[in-house]
């Protein structure tokens, strides 16, 4: 997703976040407690590649059903003009 990404400046929405309780270190500068955080960011960017994917996908669908009816805007003779060319051939044979 490279050119998207060019194409909306270079956004990245993984890293957006709300703390809710931070990190807990002891006196030696570890962790004793993980920071909680609710990651809302990733949702976005995940809703936007979505959207973006399912958008190109609608376009190449709607580009191959205007391809299919062209196909289907020759008309076929009826069937009922079939029948009566193939006993107009037969009649023609039997004289």
């Amino acid at each position: 997703m490279p050119p998207i990404g060019m194409a909306l400046g270079g956004v990245n929405f993984s890293s957006l976040k709300i703390v809710l309780k931070d990190a807990i270190l002891n006196d030696a500068g570890e962790v004793t407690k993980v920071a909680v955080s609710l990651n809302y960011g990733n949702f976005f960017q995940i809703t936007i590649d979505f959207i973006i994917i399912a958008f190109a996908i609608f376009l190449v669908v709607k580009a191959m059903n205007n391809m299919k009816k062209k196909e289907e805007a020759t008309p076929a003779p009826p069937d009922e003009d079939k029948l009566l060319t193939e006993i107009r051939d037969l009649l023609k044979e039997k004289k």
